[in-house]
């Protein structure tokens, strides 16, 4: 019995497979992006100064600006300053008078309590241009010589301080408060001074001072 020869099947050509994308390996990656934040630092080295110099000198001359004449401690300046220096900045910056404590910096705390036209205020809320022609009295200009305002004495008296920080702002605000007629009491005293924080803790003998000055103890 015979058989016929099958007939031989030829396999399909296989299809080349598409090439594995070589990634690029971590020492490469750190390379070349380093490569790239070189130049591109390079290009700012070269033109930011130009840029910002430029920016700069057109933003100071754009800065709108006033003459102010005022008296601080009783001696009369005249001096032009930007229309948005704080009368706290004015007097630690342009004046020299740094006794009034920058603390907040938003009229929260009181160190920088002073006396305009004989009424407290917080110096770094107000704007020095507003204040032409204006009495401003501050820590510096309390004592006689060398006799103390009867307040700085009864602070020494009372031991009314610790770090004293606060202590010129609790000094001006206390001549408020008498000046306001607002020490009838130690609570009425407590209230009048609630803006002036000590955060030593010294409120009970500041509250002694202020009675001490105005002759109630």
């Amino acid at each position: 019995m015979s058989t016929e020869p099958s007939e031989a099947t030829t396999p399909p050509p296989t299809q080349p497979l598409p090439p594995t994308p070589v990634q690029p390996s971590r020492r490469t990656f750190l390379a070349t992006t380093s490569a790239v934040g070189g130049v591109i630092a390079a290009g700012s080295l070269v033109a930011g100064p130009t840029l910002l110099g430029v920016s700069e000198a057109a933003a100071a001359e754009a800065s709108p600006s006033s003459r102010v004449s005022l008296s601080v401690n009783g001696r009369r300046h005249t001096l032009t300053v930007d229309n948005r220096t704080s009368l706290l900045d004015l007097l630690r910056e342009h004046l020299d008078l740094t006794g009034s404590k920058k603390g907040c910096n938003a009229g929260a705390c009181g160190a920088c309590t002073v006396l305009v036209d004989g009424k407290r205020v917080n110096a770094c809320l107000i704007l020095a241009a507003r204040l032409d022609g204006s009495e401003i009295t501050t820590i510096e200009g309390l004592a006689d010589g060398d006799r103390l305002h009867p307040l700085q004495q009864a602070f020494i008296d009372q031991d009314a301080l610790q770090c004293g920080y606060c202590t010129p702002g609790q000094i001006m605000s206390g001549i408020g408060c008498i000046q306001e007629r607002r020490t009838g009491s130690a609570e009425e005293i407590r209230e009048a001074m609630s803006g002036n924080i000590c955060r030593c803790g010294c409120y009970v003998k500041i509250v002694r001072a202020v009675e001490q000055a105005t002759g109630r103890k």
